[in-house]
C-alpha cells in the first residue's frame, strides 16, 4: 500500500455551511422538543404508564447499538491487522463517538429529569445494569479518543494496535451491556433472554457498517477526493454479511421464543396479530431492512452502482430503527404478567390488555436531533482535523491493483 496522506477538508463551500446549518436546525428542533415535554410533563407525550420508553429511546438504542458497529472498520485493520481497513480507522473512530455522543444526549434528554443525572454520576447500584452502562459509555469515548491520538501522531502509532485491542473488547462489552439491559428484564417476556446480547453485537456491524459507508462514500464525493470501487465493494460485501447474521439471529430469537410453551402468547403477538408491530416486524424489519439490502448488496449488475450501495445502506438503517421499534416499544406495548401461571390474581388496572402508544412530534424531533448531533459533529471535525485520507482510489488502497499497474 502506498503511503497514506491525511488532509482536513475545505469545508467553505455554500453545500457544505448549508448541511451544517440543517443540521444545526434539526439539534435546535430536538432541543425544543425536549423543553416541550420538560416544561409540560411527558403527559404530552405518547408515552403512559404501560409504555414507558418511547421513540426517543428507540433512536437512542440504536445510535448507541451502531456506534460500536461504526469502529468495527478500525478494528478490522488495528485488530485482525488487514491492511486496506486501515487509512479508515480515523474517521471509523471519529464516528463511533459522534453516534455514542448522539445516542447519549437523546437519552439524557428523554428522562424527564436531566439535572437529576448527577444523581446516577455519584450514586451506584452495581445490581443494575443501568449503572454499569454509566461507565461503559463514558469509558467508550475515552478509549476511543485515545485511540484515535495513537492513530494520527506519528510518535505515538506503535501504540494503536494494543489499545486497538482493547477499543475492540470495550466495544463489545458495551454492547453486550446494551443488549443486557433488555436481557435481564425478566418481567417483560418479549426480553429475558441471553441471546439478546450477542443478537445486538450482531446488529451493531450491520447498523454502524451502514452508517459509515454513507458518511464515507458522501464526504468523499462532496469533497471530490477519489474513493475507489475496491474500498466500496469490500465493506459493501461485509455489509451483506453482517445484515444475513441479523437475520440469523432474529429467526433463532424468536424459534427459541416458540420452543417454549410460555411465551407462545407475545411470540403470536409480534408476528401474527400485534397491529402496528407485527407490520413493523415484517415490513420494515425484515423486508426493508433485510431481505431487500441483501438483493441490492449480492446482486451481479445492480451492486456495481454506488447508488445502489447507499440505497441498501439507508434501507439497512430504516430496518435497524423498525427493529428497535419492535423491540422496545412492541416489548413493553405486551401485556405484564405480573404473577405468572396464578389465574386468579388479578386486578382492573389494564390486566391482560395491550398497551397503546402512538409517537408525538416532539418525541420524534428529539430522536431525530441524536442523529443530526452525530452527523454534525463528524462534518465539523473532518474540517478541522484530519480524519480523511486525500485519496483512497484503487491503486493508492489496492496492492493487486498497484502490482497490475506496474505490470502493464
Amino acid at each position: 500500500m502506498k503511503p497514506i496522506r491525511y488532509l482536513e477538508i475545505e469545508g467553505n463551500s455554500r453545500g457544505y455551511w448549508g448541511l451544517v446549518g440543517l443540521l444545526g436546525l434539526l439539534v435546535l428542533a430536538g432541543l425544543g422538543g425536549a423543553y416541550y415535554m420538560e416544561h409540560n410533563g411527558h403527559w404530552v407525550t405518547g408515552m403512559n404508564n404501560q409504555i414507558m420508553w418511547g421513540t426517543p429511546h428507540v433512536f437512542a438504542i440504536f445510535l448507541l447499538v451502531a456506534a460500536s458497529g461504526a469502529l468495527n472498520v478500525a478494528s478490522i485493520g488495528s485488530v485482525f491487522g488487514r491492511v486496506m481497513y486501515k487509512p479508515l480507522a480515523p474517521l471509523s473512530g471519529l464516528l463511533a463517538i459522534a453516534l455514542l455522543a448522539g445516542g447519549m444526549a437523546v437519552l439524557v434528554l428523554d428522562l424527564g429529569r436531566p439535572d437529576r443525572l448527577i444523581v446516577a454520576m455519584t450514586y451506584y447500584n452495581f445490581k443494575s445494569i443501568f449503572a454499569w452502562n454509566i461507565f461503559l459509555y463514558t469509558g467508550f469515548i475515552a478509549v476511543v479518543a485515545v485511540y484515535l491520538w495513537m492513530l494520527m501522531d506519528e510518535s505515538m502509532t506503535a501504540y494503536s494496535k494494543p489499545i486497538g485491542f482493547f477499543a475492540f473488547f470495550w466495544r463489545i462489552v458495551l454492547t453486550t451491556g446494551t443488549g443486557s439491559v433488555f436481557g435481564f428484564l425478566v418481567a417483560r417476556q418479549a426480553y429475558a433472554t441471553a441471546i439478546l446480547a450477542p443478537m445486538f453485537i450482531v446488529m451493531s456491524f450491520a447498523y454502524g457498517l451502514a452508517i459509515f459507508l454513507l458518511v464515507l462514500m458522501a464526504s468523499y464525493k462532496w469533497s471530490q477526493r477519489p474513493l475507489g470501487d475496491v474500498t466500496v465493494r469490500r465493506l459493501n460485501n461485509l455489509l451483506g454479511v453482517f445484515v444475513g447474521a441479523v437475520l440469523y439471529f432474529v429467526l433463532v430469537y424468536h424459534l427459541t421464543n416458540l420452543y417454549m410453551a410460555k411465551d407462545w402468547g407475545v411470540e403470536a403477538f409480534v408476528l401474527l396479530n400485534g397491529g402496528v408491530y407485527t407490520t413493523v416486524f415484517w415490513l420494515v424489519q425484515i423486508v426493508i431492512g433485510g431481505v431487500i439490502p441483501l438483493i441490492l448488496i449480492y446482486h451481479p449488475t445492480l451492486s456495481k452502482s454506488w447508488t445502489t450501495v447507499a440505497v441498501a445502506c439507508i434501507l439497512v438503517v430504516v430496518g435497524g430503527l423498525g427493529q428497535m421499534y419492535v423491540t422496545i416499544i412492541g416489548g413493553q406495548a405486551y401485556p405484564i404478567q405480573i404473577f405468572p401461571d396464578q389465574d386468579v390474581v388479578s386486578s382492573a388496572f389494564f390486566d391482560g390488555q395491550v398497551g397503546t402508544y402512538a409517537p408525538s412530534l416532539p418525541e420524534v424531533l428529539l430522536g431525530v436531533s441524536g442523529i443530526a448531533i452525530a452527523l454534525i459533529m463528524v462534518a465539523l471535525a473532518v474540517k478541522v482535523l484530519r480524519f480523511l485520507p486525500v485519496s483512497l482510489a484503487d491503486e493508492v488502497v489496492d496492492p493487486h491493483t498497484q502490482a497490475s499497474a506496474a505490470g502493464s
